[in-house]
């Protein structure tokens, strides 16, 4: 039996590396979100600092593993292979729950889900314990749980997400007031004290959240800061201020730089520092109660493990490899850069393509929030309101910079990611000092949602969508504990009932779904970075838009013959597998599309005064393909539809029919390829000369089909299919010839004198 302990030893061990990545890949999200917003110094900068800053937390981390030995449960009440089964379903739980977080993109807290894991693992083992024994009843499960606790990290939580955004949304508002968006015009002095007020906040933060326990700290200093506060802060404000001004007059350094530098590396290091027992913790305890036990000679169900409420230090070795794991993972990890993607999309200053759908909630708190502003505003006399307007005006930027890509563009400036770090980190540090149990997931994330409401980063055409992404991540916030609970439970019930059975059962399918995640993401990433993918035109004369959306062209074109095809071989085959997957593929195409209308605005607001008449031309180009993208999203879903539901097949004069009519599309599509991508637009009148001969064809498909209604077909759901898939293939062909007209007429013209009117001759 004892075996059986030592490959669960060596389980967590492994588990612990594994959780470490993913972990990191989560929290990675706290302390980058603000220098990668704000693109204040370049990626390779931020993340040497960043992981100086994990590297120094990991090491002069306290090591307090109370929250895994007794934070939760009370050890004494459990037996050593009790407490093993609840080490091993909190760490396989914690895996896959955060693997699964990091997977969606969307930041979850490793505090939360560990707590909740132990919640959920103990209370399992409790309950069996309870049951197991006549003279105890339900009312005793407080003897095993520690619920004091339990109840005070869940208010810390639910008063962190309150508090986090309403400080940090005040503080913004106020510096935006002081500094406004032409901050870098301002005196230096205004940079100084800002910088001195900033810097001394997150200096404060350093050594109570981040040095507080390390070995190398006196405790008299420490003692002697905590005792002295008032005068310790206004010393380092008066120091860090004076600094700033010799660095903003002698270095011509930009001081908000620094800030962001600063605050990246305390919150970096405060987050290896603390938030390391959510990943190690457990392993580590379980590694005690073995080491504990092994020495005993006691049976694994006559041990009790009341030594695991004893302070036991954490080797300094497992830290530095700790460190190490998690700084290696700062840089390899893609998915780490999916969740910053999302923190710091739903705080960009301009628009950006909408990941979230809005809701019913996120609509009616839009709603009241506006009627409030206005409420607000109508007590404010004018000149306060127009002073405000003044200092929240938005510097407009170039046409070169607007035609950049988004990721190029700093999502917020300098003034708000050092207000996120800031706000931040005396959140933080005061929660720490009062002891309170905190989430720096969840103050990071908040704080960095409120400067952003405040600075008006949320406007009308934003705010839905943004609103409901910030419910979408804290109703995740809430999943993750009510998951974990569960998911914890239900694993510690599995192990109980056959340990030596279910460890490399549930062990196996914990691997079988990291990898399934794994190639998942892998996938989606590939899929982001496709060569068809369609891009954004942004040149500014008929000739430039004229040879960019050629590029957009060929590939609908490539695109849209794939599509029609494999919904005529699934029909033929059918074959619902293949009719599913180029539902998704239709799907992705009008998505592109979607998005190009979006950014019409941007397009012609940065056209040349002598190209206005492009936009005409590019927005019925952008009609045409969405004519076109319909058409097959049609086909594509009643193809599915029919084969989905178990309707009869079609019969093979009608297959027969299909795929003939499916090689003269080819053929056409292809010749309309090999004129957009080699941007050989003469060839386009050879494309046009099929017209006739293409109408001619799909219009005796449709004869034929009316003729066998009449005498043989006895299918009304295959006659419909049928004639579905006919007309809306020539819609298909009416839109990709009105394409290939405007399109040659626009060429003509813009290779001659006449100017070109972007108007389709009827």
């Amino acid at each position: 039996m004892e075996n059986i302990y030592i490959y669960m030893l060596i389980a967590l061990a492994v588990l612990a590396i594994a959780d470490l990545v993913v972990g990191v890949s989560n929290d990675a999200v706290n302390f980058l979100n603000s220098a990668i917003g704000s693109k204040a110094v370049s990626f390779k900068t931020l993340m040497i600092v960043a992981s100086l800053g994990v590297a120094m937390g990991a090491l002069s981390s306290s090591g307090m593993m109370e929250v895994a030995r007794k934070g939760i449960f009370n050890p004494g009440e459990f037996m050593f292979n009790e407490i093993m089964i609840i080490f091993m379903a909190v760490m396989l739980t914690d895996i896959l729950l955060l693997d699964f977080f990091n997977t969606l993109g969307l930041p979850t807290s490793t505090t939360v889900s560990i707590v909740f894991e132990l919640l959920g693992a103990s209370v399992c083992m409790a309950l069996i314990k309870i049951s197991a024994d006549d003279s105890q009843t339900l009312l005793n499960i407080t003897n095993y749980i520690n619920n004091e606790k339990a109840i005070e990290i869940i208010l810390g939580i639910l008063l962190s997400v309150v508090v986090a955004f309403s400080v940090g949304a005040f503080v913004q508002f106020i510096s935006r007031l002081l500094l406004s968006f032409k901050f870098n015009e301002k005196p230096y002095w205004y940079g100084a004290l800002f910088s001195g007020f900033a810097i001394t906040s997150i200096m404060y933060f350093i050594l109570i959240k981040g040095l507080k326990s390390a070995a190398f700290m006196s405790p008299e200093f420490m003692s002697l800061i905590q005792t002295n506060t008032v005068i310790f802060i206004a010393i380092n404000f008066i120091v860090w201020t004076v600094l700033s001004v010799l660095v903003i007059k002698l270095l011509k350094t930009n001081i908000y730089t620094i800030i962001i530098i600063v605050g990246t590396f305390a919150l970096a290091m405060a987050f290896a520092g603390n938030d390391l027992v959510n990943f190690i913790g457990v392993p580590i305890a379980a590694y005690n109660s073995f080491e504990a036990w092994s020495v005993s000679g006691l049976a694994p169900t006559e041990f009790n493990m009341s030594i695991l409420a004893q302070k036991v230090p954490t080797q300094p070795y497992l830290l530095l490899v700790a460190g190490l794991v998690m700084v290696l993972t700062l840089w390899f990890s893609s998915k780490a850069k999916a969740v910053v993607k999302t923190s710091v999309d739903l705080s960009r200053q301009d628009d950006v393509k909408e990941r979230f759908e809005p809701n019913f909630l996120s609509r009616n708190v839009v709603r009241l929030s506006m009627g409030l502003s206005n409420m607000f505003n109508d007590l404010l006399p004018k000149s306060s309101k127009t002073f405000i307007e003044k200092q929240f005006s938005k510097p407009v930027l170039s046409i070169a910079k607007t035609k950049a890509s988004d990721e190029d563009l700093p999502a917020f400036d300098l003034v708000r990611a050092a207000v996120n770090l800031m706000v931040a980190s005396v959140l933080i540090s005061i929660a720490t000092s009062m002891k309170l149990p905190l989430s720096t997931t969840y103050v990071t994330f908040m704080v960095a949602m409120g400067t952003s409401l405040a600075d008006k980063a949320w406007g009308s055409e934003s705010a839905v969508y943004r609103v409901a992404g910030v419910f979408n991540v804290i109703g995740g916030w809430f999943f993750t504990a009510i998951s974990a609970f569960v998911a914890a439970a239900i694993t510690a019930y599995l192990l109980n009932w056959n340990v030596k059975v279910m460890v490399p059962v549930l062990l196996f399918f914990a691997i079988l779904l990291l990898v399934r995640n794994y190639v998942s993401h892998r996938n989606k990433s590939k899929e982001s970075k496709a060569e068809d993918r369609l891009e954004r035109a942004e040149s500014s004369s008929v000739q430039g838009v004229i040879h960019e959306s050629a590029d957009n062209i060929s590939n609908v074109i490539k695109r849209g013959n794939k599509i029609y095809t494999n919904a005529i071989e699934g029909l033929a085959r059918q074959d619902l597998n293949t009719l599913k997957k180029n539902k998704k593929q239709v799907n992705k195409l009008t998505n592109e599309i979607e998005d190009l209308r979006d950014n019409i605005f941007y397009f012609i607001k940065n056209l040349d005064e002598k190209s206005i008449n492009a936009s005409n031309f590019y927005i019925n180009i952008l009609d045409y393909l969405t004519d076109m993208a319909q058409s097959l999203e049609y086909i594509s879903r009643a193809s599915h539809k029919h084969v989905n539901n178990n309707h009869k097949k079609l019969k093979f004069s009608q297959i027969k029919e299909l795929k003939d009519l499916d090689d003269t599309m080819a053929k056409l599509f292809a010749e309309t390829r090999d004129a957009f991508s080699s941007y050989s637009f003469e060839k386009i009148e050879e494309v046009l000369k099929h017209k006739p001969e293409v109408y001619k064809h799909i219009t005796s498909k449709i004869q034929l089909q009316v003729e066998r209604t009449r005498s043989e077909e006895s299918s009304p759901k295959n006659t419909t299919l049928y004639f579905s898939v006919l007309l809306e293939t020539k819609d298909l062909l009416d839109a990709t010839f009105d394409l290939l007209e405007e399109y040659n007429q626009a060429h003509d013209a813009s290779v001659t004198p006449a100017k070109v009117t972007g108007e389709t001759e009827e």
